[in-house]
């Protein structure tokens, strides 16, 4: 993935990411459909993008 991001694990629908500098994890779903907006931005600020 992008930016240092790496798949750590895998629970449904859901994909978790890792960085090798920072904290934490980030969880994506993966929907049948779009994600909502306010998820959107919310994965974006787990992930320090904005």
């Amino acid at each position: 993935m992008m930016g240092g991001w790496y798949e750590v694990a895998v629970r449904g629908s859901h994909h978790q990411f890792k960085h090798p500098e920072k904290s934490g994890r980030v969880t994506v779903p993966h929907p049948k459909k779009d994600l909502p907006l306010g998820t959107v931005k919310n994965i974006f600020k787990q992930a320090g993008l904005k």
